[in-house]
């Protein structure tokens, strides 16, 4: 006999809102780097790229929180709030899991410097917001290791054609990066 749909809602519902996330995530960074390189010169873009990037990171990161909260509600890993909230407490996919646990918090804590940029310093910022490519590669590994659509050839296919040029602009930014203006001496 064959389950009904309904009884996996849950799990579909908190497998929706991981792949909304995934795809929020890879906007937010695809975007952000692009920034970063100055790649948005035309009149009017960096203020429209600006605003994609803060949409789909603030999208990101109901997301991220719609996933964990729903998969409570998954009658197949019965998950308890320790199990979505700490890493390595769920024992299905140990470290896999870890991994979207500590990303999903990194996310919030790198989301939330945003509100704070101006109290710790715009230069320090920036610094630490570098960090959310950590998430992104944190993300992609936990959709590898523990997504049930980790292994399908669509999710791959989705990885590879968003994760390359990530990958290349972020190479990119890295390698090219400005020295730091030289001050003359008084």
């Amino acid at each position: 006999m064959t389950p009904a749909p309904a009884d996996h809602s849950w799990w579909l519902a908190s497998r929706a809102a991981g792949i909304t996330a995934l795809l929020c995530l890879t906007v937010a960074v695809g975007v952000g780097l692009m920034m970063s390189g100055r790649v948005a010169r035309r009149p009017g873009w960096p203020r429209v790229m600006l605003a994609v990037h803060e949409h789909a990171a603030l999208a990101g990161l109901i997301a991220i929180a719609a996933h964990g909260i729903l998969l409570l509600g998954d009658g197949f890993l019965r998950p308890t709030l320790a199990d979505i909230a700490v890493p390595f407490a769920m024992e299905r996919e140990r470290t896999w899991t870890a991994m979207g646990v500590v990303g999903g918090w990194l996310a919030v804590a790198l989301g939330l410097t945003w509100y704070a940029r101006k109290r710790i310093g715009v230069d320090r910022w920036r610094k630490v917001h570098r960090l959310t490519i950590v998430v992104y590669a944190l993300s992609v590994a936990h959709v590898l290791g523990a997504g049930t659509d980790g292994q399908e050839p669509w999710m791959q296919a989705f990885l590879l054609a968003t994760g390359a040029p990530i990958l290349f602009v972020f190479v990119m930014r890295v390698l090219l990066r400005r020295p730091a203006p030289q001050t003359a001496a008084a």
